[in-house]
């Protein structure tokens, strides 16, 4: 269908799209320590992943970012989407992914430093907010299941809530 067609109006809801990737290797998953010079989640860990780029799928971009940050590869899988809810006009779309790692070792990224964590002493670490929920689902999920739609968003008080569709 032609863009014409596509019904886009500037009065929609829009989503940039990102790609979020936990990489495993036993029980251990590899988590990215953000530099303390980052703009956002400095000193905090989180998966792998960044932006999609135009005319990449989803895949493509999260094969590229793991490459671009970590030098790893792995046969990714999608596990979810999470609609992150930041203005009332416009959002982040996350695709979350998760592949196993059984070799090799992370190259060193301006991103951060990469760990990796065993998810039994996650809750010793400053992870970024979603992601022991992200996490905890996605070990609970069991082989064959559809990937999870989750949107996530920040109440008046600023508390983050994670709603997991049905």
């Amino acid at each position: 269908m032609p863009a014409s067609e596509q019904g886009i109006a500037h009065d929609h809801y829009v989503c940039i799209p990102r790609t979020l990737i936990f990489l495993t290797r036993g029980d251990a998953v590899l988590l990215l320590k953000g530099a303390p010079t980052k703009r956002i989640w400095a000193n905090k860990y989180n998966g792998v992943g960044g932006h999609v780029e135009c005319g990449e799928d989803v895949l493509s971009s999260a094969k590229r970012e793991l490459d671009e940050e970590t030098g790893l590869s792995a046969a990714l899988r999608l596990m979810g989407t999470l609609q992150v809810d930041v203005e009332p006009k416009m959002g982040i779309c996350v695709y979350v992914l998760t592949g196993e790692c059984l070799s090799g070792e992370p190259r060193p990224s301006e991103e951060g430093t990469l760990f990796w964590l065993p998810f039994d002493k996650l809750d010793q670490y400053p992870l970024v907010e979603d992601v022991a929920i992200l996490l905890e689902k996605i070990r609970k999920m069991q082989a064959g299941e559809p990937p999870f739609s989750a949107r996530s968003f920040y109440d008046q008080n600023e508390k983050l809530t994670v709603h997991f569709g049905e």
